[in-house]
């Protein structure tokens, strides 16, 4: 009997096709249940009948059901995947206008200008936290997988919390090492590595390929051939001028996310005006643009997809594994099939020398029947250790104990962190501005 796998926020259209997509290509998961949750019952209807269709047409024993009531889609679940970003763009990207205004800009600004900002992620964690305690509720064996944003501070705070639920967060940033390796010229599946880190803030330590160290050979196409590439890559590249300068800096290549606008565009120095970008071929702004230019154009076309029964789903989305984690995990935990997997987890097994052992670590993890078992890595250098201290665990420190607290002074001491900061008067306006947002009057009522 296959498992039983509840989606919360299905309504996110591609990342739910991606994520059955997975499932109907995974044959040990055939004759599981999908049940699809998301209160837009619109959007909910449009993604139940083309996953119907998607499995159909890949003959895939894949059941999909569709429900606006969360506790009916964890009632039997085995796995739990929250998806779900409650406030959706619109807030963030009205609170980021507001900050802008008052001298803030995209670069090391990790809880101002970037899609994890304080305003947005006090609604995450409240809803994470509701969502954790209806499965220890309804479905307490069930594995509970987080992957919206913000994971960092969500598996952080979550498993503080609840240390008797089976907690995992999982993104697909570290995957960038896949760009790498393509760059190279080197077969993925001939790769082997280590990325430890803290979510968005991860790095490169080791990596082999048939055996051979890979960095010499990083080294020399560096010196070679990266000009060259860099005058034909886009702006914000995962091999662009700015993850090598920082390599340079540190001896170990940031990987994904962790220099590229979806993770904040660390380091913040590279940011300093708009000629400073140009020459670090960077271009946050118009990789956001495009970020939800084709999110927006990924969802209309599953929508003119879904409008249209004669066309066949396959030919639009072809039955090609996405790369994500999530149907891996399931697999091995549900079918006892081990494998390693990056995950996030609490650092209680030191997995990450130097970071706090009740802070969230992004780490590679044996996956397996017996659960999720983190694998001491290396240490990283002091230097970015200490990045990642200043970074990372003092700021997510700092916002959790203002949502714990309820807050406000614990919030503007948040503010008062970021690079763009340049003065008191200037982070009251913006928390004042922020709080004062008509969808923002739950946060006036918690942050006083």
């Amino acid at each position: 009997m296959g498992p039983k796998i509840a989606l919360i926020g299905a309504g996110s259209a591609v990342f739910s096709l991606n994520l059955v997509r997975d499932f109907c290509l995974t044959p040990n998961l055939h004759g599981a249940t999908v049940s699809l949750m998301d209160i837009d019952q619109a959007r909910l209807d449009a993604i139940h009948a083309l996953i119907g269709r998607y499995a159909a047409e890949v003959g895939a024993d894949i059941e999909a059901t569709k429900t606006t009531d969360r506790r009916e889609a964890l009632d039997g679940a085995d796995f739990v995947i929250n998806t779900a970003l409650v406030t959706g763009y619109d807030s963030m990207r009205e609170g980021w206008a507001i900050a802008e205004r008052l001298g803030y800009r995209f670069g090391g600004s990790l809880h101002v200008m970037h899609d994890e900002p304080f305003w947005v992620n006090a609604f995450q964690l409240r809803f994470f936290e509701d969502v954790v305690e209806d499965v220890l509720d309804i479905c307490p064996d069930a594995w509970y997988l987080q992957v919206a944003n913000p994971v960092l501070a969500g598996i952080t705070d979550l498993g503080k919390k609840y240390p008797e639920a089976k907690i995992v967060g999982l993104c697909h940033g570290f995957a960038g090492v896949y760009r790498l390796a393509d760059v190279l010229g080197l077969d993925r599946e001939r790769l082997t590595f280590e990325i430890p880190g803290v979510n968005h803030s991860v790095f490169l330590t080791h990596a082999y390929h048939d055996g051979e160290d890979v960095f010499p050979l990083l080294d020399r196409w560096i010196e070679t051939e990266a000009e060259a590439y860099w005058r034909e890559c886009p702006p914000s590249d995962y091999m662009g001028p700015v993850p090598v300068d920082v390599y340079r800096r540190f001896g170990v290549f940031p990987i994904g996310d962790t220099c590229n606008p979806g993770g904040g565009s660390w380091p913040w120095h590279y940011h300093v005006d708009a000629a400073t970008e140009r020459r670090w071929h960077e271009d946050p702004v118009a990789w956001w643009e495009r970020y939800f230019r084709d999110g927006k154009d990924e969802v209309a076309a599953i929508e003119r997809i879904g409008g249209d029964p004669t066309t066949r789903v396959t030919d639009a989305f072809p039955p090609k594994l996405s790369g994500e984690v999530m149907a891996p995990l399931i697999e091995s935990i549900h079918c006892d099939i081990p494998r390693v997997l990056v995950v996030n987890i609490l650092n209680r097994g030191d997995f990450v020398p130097g970071i706090p052992r009740d802070f969230a670590v992004e780490i590679p993890a044996l996956v397996s029947k017996r659960g999720i078992e983190g694998i001491q890595t290396r240490p990283l250098p002091p230097a970015v250790l200490a990045q990642i201290w200043h970074d990372r665990v003092a700021t997510v420190t700092t916002e959790l104990a203002a949502f714990d607290e309820g807050s406000r002074e614990r919030l503007l001491e948040l503010i008062l962190m970021d690079p763009w900061t340049r003065s008191l008067e200037q982070a009251e306006q913006l928390l004042d501005a922020i709080l004062a947002m008509p969808a923002n009057a739950e946060l006036r009522g918690r942050y006083r």
